[in-house]
């Protein structure tokens, strides 16, 4: 029978506003099964936040001893102890040794979950001379953030056969802390307040007692009674009701930890058999490589299968509060499919296709995703990201080429967003960055790359019709690369001029963009008005397109669209380097973009809306990936990722790339306080060394490559190199030569595509002006001011949904047309004009 304390309540309600941690974590774990809904992380020696019942759910802050003599000092472990953590050498347990600051005494714990149920397993050891110890005291502080949030928390004290736990509640979500050793005192309180710490602070005795503190920011405290033994097992367990955690945690301690380790040990090992032999082409003995696969494995949910979240993470965590409750944990489709990506590289398909099936599920029904969202489907940010649509097309395409595609049929989710990105594009609302929008280096490659995918797909299904339609399209694309993303007045570096600019911004919703990298500026959004810029005086965050690069563009040389030794490829390499290339002691590290302030303060301080934005190791893996594109020595990359990372096997979203600030703990080339680790950066290294073994990108699509790598090389020998230059080599159709182009054995068509939200004013003599709408229409059009008119009827390519007519601009003379709308049957009231140059 469960017996509430209910005599005496703590005071100071509702407690300071709350916090979450430091995102800088030092260990991620959980147990393989899928059975054990509980993940942990770990950071300066104690426990942080806790996951249950969903990846995605946090709910602990941290969890953490206080030691005290009772008379003479009171020390916090993450405070004041010094700390060792040792990840196991496969698995995600880890051992932690944290020592008093004059050694007299050390805390020994091994913490893992219980391999089959929901509850935090941590062993504890107390070394040090015996006498000594036993004047210690050893209490255990919990901070429960129920349902993600630290306000409206309820805490008891609870007994159960003569044993006192600690409880707390928040709608359906109980936690019960208990251990193989009695509680001597319990109390329970207000944090900041009238919480355990507050109470041995203040004169090293456990002295209030209170057995209830609710609705607010709360502290669960316990004395553990070490009159017998020294070395014990502590025990957090959740569950939807007190029955059910208490039921959980006192099974799980009546298992003794030995067992519970052997199970949770056995359980990761069987990971083993499934991984690639990368591990001759790390630099470490494949360490980090054990690391990144278990890692990836394990930022997978086990309710929501496939379901993969960007980083167990809230970035500089300890500036937020209940109002960011998203943090990192959330699906992003680029995370994502870049994380199962990874697992495929080493040889786990099966994640991957869980994850390809999950998607299906969470595709809105005009074939978008959502910018990011929980695992229910949920979206949290709102925004738009093209490349995030494309991505699940690259999956399926991963899974194709390897025949892993699984028996259900992903035809409709690929058309769908194939559909999506032919509609909406070419200009995202985001980019990968997600902080600008127009026309994006990174997000053109992944669209293009995702495009031929699903026009590979739609063949196979005998649809030639929107199989041509959508290569068509991605050929519209490329052709536009350089006119949309290339400057060719850059001052970044005086002697080159010509080179890839970061974005060219352009709202997605205004009809006439100016496309012109040459003539636009660009507002950063993550820059704070009122702050200069080491290239423009102007104070309102508005910089020259052509003076803000980074390096998206490898993502053409990726998968294959470019080849690496374009001209404009190496040049804009040269600026990347000088404006974004740091050195650290491990190797070179590149920031995202210039003039970027998501990051570390100067002064080493969090990031809280101001800062400046750092080196990102990702950055590292993917220059590595474009250097083996172009016949470079990778090792220096690789072993740079592997400095990058902790002794533990992490690697972090940002490095310190300034001088060491030691009060800060900020060292050049080590991690800041940004997301750690971030699976994106792991699967990019497991990539790598998948890259090195093949000899080739992993990431190159063979299809891709081949439409038009090898074009490149047919166009130099039949001299026609040069942004829209018209095929008139042997071969081309009669009378048509000049809206044609060659691209390896296609024949594709010099198109320009007309939109509601992209009201082209010229087209090139000779090319096709191709007018497309979502909705069946009649166009009415004439060449001759209106002297003469004609009217051509919609065509309807059903699997995209949309509908399109082409026109011919064979003659210097403005095209003119409008719209009947045939199924509301009636005009446009509008007249456009399309002049020919």
């Amino acid at each position: 029978m469960v017996k509430f304390f209910q005599d005496n309540p703590a005071f100071g309600a509702p407690g300071i506003e709350p916090r979450w941690t430091h995102s800088n974590k030092t260990g991620v774990g959980t147990a393989y099964s899928t059975s054990s809904k509980v993940w942990f992380t770990l950071w300066k020696g104690i426990i942080t936040e806790v996951y249950y019942p969903t990846i995605d759910q946090p709910q602990v802050r941290d969890l953490q001893y206080l030691i005290s003599d009772g008379q003479s000092f009171f020390h916090e472990e993450k405070r004041d102890l010094k700390t060792k953590i040792e990840r196991w050498e496969l698995e995600l347990g880890y051992r932690i040794t944290n020592t008093a600051p004059d050694n007299s005494y050390t805390i020994v714990k091994e913490v893992i979950t219980d391999p089959h149920a929901d509850c935090l397993l941590q062993h504890t050891k107390l070394t040090g001379e015996a006498t000594y110890l036993d004047k210690l005291k050893l209490y255990a502080l919990c901070a429960p953030h129920l349902d993600i949030g630290g306000w409206g928390n309820n805490g008891y004290v609870i007994e159960v056969c003569d044993r006192s736990f600690l409880v707390a509640n928040k709608a359906d979500k109980w936690l019960v802390l208990g251990a193989t050793v009695p509680f001597k005192k319990c109390s329970v309180g207000y944090a900041g307040k009238s919480d355990g710490w507050q109470d041995l602070e203040n004169n090293y005795q456990l002295d209030w007692q209170f057995d209830r503190a609710e609705d607010g920011n709360i502290g669960l405290t316990g004395e553990l009674d070490l009159t017998n033994t020294k070395e014990f097992t502590l025990a957090l367990a959740f569950g939807d009701s007190l029955e059910n955690a208490l039921s959980i945690l006192l099974q799980s301690i009546s298992i003794p930890f030995a067992q519970q380790k052997q199970k949770f040990k056995e359980q990761w090992e069987r990971t083993w058999d499934k991984r690639s032999a990368l591990t001759d082409h790390s630099t470490d003995d494949g360490s980090l490589f054990h690391s990144s696969v278990s890692l990836l494995l394990a930022h997978e949910d086990k309710t929501y299968s496939g379901a993969t979240i960007a980083s167990m993470s809230f970035p500089w965590g300890e500036e937020k509060g209940d109002g960011d409750r998203g943090g990192y944990h959330l699906v992003w489709t680029r995370d994502m499919v870049n994380s199962v990506t990874g697992l495929i590289a080493a040889g786990h398909t099966q994640t991957a296709v869980r994850s390809l099936m999950y998607l299906v599920t969470c595709q809105h029904p005009d074939g978008s995703f959502a910018q990011n969202f929980w695992l229910n489907g949920e979206p949290y940010w709102k925004g738009m990201q093209l490349d995030e649509v494309a991505f699940p097309i690259l999956l399926a395409k991963q899974l194709a080429q390897i025949d892993a595609l699984p028996d259900f049929d992903v035809y409709p989710m690929i058309i769908r967003a194939a559909g999506y990105l032919i509609r909406q594009g070419p200009a995202t609302q985001q980019e990968r960055w997600e902080e600008d929008g127009g026309y994006s280096p990174s997000t053109l490659a992944c669209n293009i790359a995702a495009l031929i995918c699903a026009a590979g797909f739609a063949r196979q299904r005998g649809d030639k019709i929107a199989a041509e339609y959508i290569e068509e399209y991605a050929d519209f694309l490329k052709d536009h690369i350089e006119a949309w993303t290339a400057t060719t007045q850059g001052t970044l570096v005086p002697e080159i001029k010509r080179h890839f600019v970061r974005i060219t911004p352009a709202e997605i919703d205004v009809p006439h963009p100016n496309e012109d990298p040459n003539n636009s500026t660009i507002t950063l959004s993550a820059r704070p008005p009122g702050t200069e810029s080491e290239f423009s005086e102007n104070k309102s965050g508005e910089f020259l397109t052509k003076e803000i690069v980074d390096a998206g563009f490898l993502l053409f040389v990726r998968y294959g669209i470019i080849a690496p030794d374009d001209p404009l490829i190496i040049d804009s390499l040269k600026v990347i380097d000088a404006v974004l290339k740091v050195d650290t002691p491990f190797g070179a590290c590149w920031r995202r973009f210039n003039n970027d302030w998501y990051g570390q303060k100067e002064d080493g301080s969090a990031y809280k809306g101001v800062g400046v934005g750092r080196a990102w190791p990702l950055l590292t893996g993917e220059r590595a990936h474009y250097e083996l594109a172009a016949g470079g020595d990778v090792t220096p990359f690789i072993k740079a990722m592997e400095e990058f990372a902790t002794d533990t096997g992490l690697l972090t979203e940002q490095v310190w790339d300034s001088k060491d600030i030691p009060d800060a703990h900020m060292y050049l080339g080590k991690p800041t306080g940004a997301a750690m680790p971030l699976m994106w950066a792991h699967a990019e290294y497991v990539k790598l060394l998948r890259s090195v073994k093949d000899g080739q990108v992993f990431d190159l699509i063979p299809e891709v490559a081949e439409r038009y790598l090898d074009a490149r090389s047919l166009a130099r020998q039949r001299g026609l190199v040069g942004f829209r230059q018209r095929a008139t080599a042997e071969g081309a159709p009669d009378g048509d030569a000049g809206s044609h182009r060659y691209l390896n054995n296609y024949v594709s068509k010099a198109i320009e595509v007309w939109k509601f939200h992209r009201q082209v004013t010229t087209v090139g003599k000779g090319e096709i002006l191709r007018i497309q709408a979502d909705t069946p229409f009649k166009l009415r059009w004439s060449n001759d001011n209106w002297q003469t008119k004609q009217d051509l009827d919609s065509i309807n390519v059903v699997a995209l949904n949309l509908e399109y007519v082409d026109l011919q601009s064979d003659r210097l003379s403005p095209i003119e047309f409008t719209f009947f709308w045939t199924d509301s049957n009636n005009w446009e009231q509008n007249n456009y004009t399309v002049k020919v140059v």
